[in-house]
């Protein structure tokens, strides 16, 4: 079955940096493009940022372009979110799946949580 594991968050400070990783299972990686999305207290599920299968093509919500770059290892079936500029409204649990922003799969990791916060 799809199993998807995120790992990377944490409290980090206002302009500070993380990286978030997601090994995913069950499916043929390489195959499907990823997608990260992030979901704030009391605020629905928003994608943020999505990967192609092969790599070579990314495009992220307006809210974190030129902030935040998503990256893949089909090797290593995962999906890597850089986040930089970090801001308090960035603050969420992270997820990622597969789907260019649509999810494709129902199930869903535990995510990582986010705090920007000085």
């Amino acid at each position: 079955q799809v199993q998807l594991v995120e790992s990377g968050g944490g409290l980090v400070q206002p302009g500070g940096s993380l990286r978030l990783s997601c090994a995913a299972s069950g499916f043929t990686f390489a195959t499907f493009p990823m997608s990260w999305y992030r979901q704030a207290p009391g605020k629905r599920r928003e994608w943020v940022a999505g990967i192609t299968a092969s790599g070579s093509s990314t495009n992220y919500a307006d809210s974190v372009k030129g902030r935040f770059i998503v990256s893949r290892d089909n090797a290593k079936n995962t999906v890597y979110l850089q986040m930089n500029s970090l801001k308090p409204e960035d603050t969420a649990v992270y997820y990622c799946n597969a789907g260019q922003r649509v999810a494709r799969f129902s199930s869903w990791g535990q995510g990582t949580q986010v705090t920007v916060s000085s």
